[in-house]
């Protein structure tokens, strides 16, 4: 299933907005995409995330900006002539029809010669991985099978572009994972873009070249998976990267990129990620990162623990700060809801933010 797509470098997105009466869904949007890449749309409901997909698939019109395929402007083309493969969340297939006329019907309405359209189903489906199911009825298939079905249909077609829209989202956890190693298997096939929409921060993490980090309609970061999940360049990144601790302090010293906070009275050191404006900071970090320790350890804070549960190897619990902040902590022990806890902080995964306004 492989195609010469040399004449197709990049994808670009210029200024590109969408309107929705009052609402902007997006808002100038810039981003470049290079061939053979596989790039995540990621963040939380109503982000925009979707939106922008079906922009670029055509099913959507933009309000502003251009989309280019190298020097080619394809928003003002119709999502039939820009030729794209498209996974949707709930597979779309006609059930009528056996596994071989579902991944061939794109063909057939391009009017692709029959013994074209024969060889490169066979294609699709040694790709897949579904040729000893080529003759049944979608009902016949797991979720998992189903899922491939949709996916040989879309790159049959040997699209420049593969789109997928939360294309994993109503499988059970095993088959997710399952299909995450196929996907980015039948990628690295294929020579061309996969645009990948998802909220799953680990379907991201695991898939993709590259994470478009999208709040409220606008990119917040894009960045490889390491640096969004070690180096997250804004709060709400870091939240949404799984950051979930947010720790009010006053700034007590600041040299360079590192930070010093008081905490309740203790000094606790991280690293800034944007430059430190006001005499208060937020210091960030991941429940992983925060740990219960002995009282007598310099730089612990005290907290008061509101539950625990067990995850295998290790406790995770959350707690109380004095000034009823909520902390989320791992302890290599059995702790109590009620009781006191120590927590410290590594200060090497540690990172310092402004209050959001």
């Amino acid at each position: 299933m492989s195609k010469d797509h040399s004449a197709f470098r990049s994808l670009r997105l210029e200024q590109v907005g969408r309107v929705f009466g009052a609402h902007n869904a997006l808002k100038n949007l810039n981003l470049e995409i290079q061939r053979g890449e596989f790039v995540a749309l990621l963040g939380p409901s109503g982000c925009g995330k979707s939106t922008a997909l079906n922009c670029i698939a055509g099913l959507l019109t933009t309000s502003s900006g251009s989309i280019w395929l190298d020097d080619r402007r394809i928003d003002v083309l119709d999502a039939e002539e820009r030729g794209f493969g498209m996974v949707f969340q709930n597979y779309a297939l006609f059930p009528h029809m056996s596994v071989r006329q579902n991944i061939g019907f794109g063909l057939k309405m391009r009017d692709v010669p029959k013994a074209e359209i024969a060889k490169r189903v066979d294609q699709a489906l040694a790709t897949v991985r579904l040729e000893s199911q080529a003759d049944k009825l979608p009902g016949q298939l797991s979720g998992g099978q189903q899922q491939r079905v949709a996916i040989a249909r879309a790159i049959v077609i040997e699209p420049p572009l593969v789109l997928m829209d939360e294309p994993l989202s109503n499988l059970d956890a095993k088959l997710r994972l399952e299909m995450r190693q196929e996907i980015r298997r039948i990628h690295a096939g294929l020579g061309s873009v996969t645009i990948y929409v998802t909220h799953d921060q680990d379907e991201a993490l695991s898939l993709a070249d590259r994470i478009v980090v999208l709040r409220d309609g606008e990119i917040r970061q894009v960045g490889t998976p390491e640096d969004l999940y070690m180096r997250p360049a804004k709060l709400d990144v870091a939240d949404f990267m799984g950051f979930r601790n947010r720790i009010n302090g006053r700034v007590a010293q600041q040299s360079g990129d590192q930070v010093v906070l008081d905490i309740g009275g203790v000094h606790v050191q991280g690293q800034a990620r944007e430059t430190i404006t006001g005499p208060i900071a937020v210091a960030s970090l991941r429940p992983d990162d925060l740990v219960a320790v002995a009282a007598s350890e310099a730089g612990a804070f005290s907290a008061l623990v509101e539950a625990i549960e067990y995850r295998g190897r290790d406790f995770f619990g959350s707690a109380r700060l004095p000034d009823q902040t909520e902390v989320f902590f791992r302890s290599h022990h059995r702790l109590n809801a009620g009781e006191p806890v120590h927590l410290m902080a590594d200060k090497s995964k540690l990172l310092i933010f402004n209050q959001e306004a």
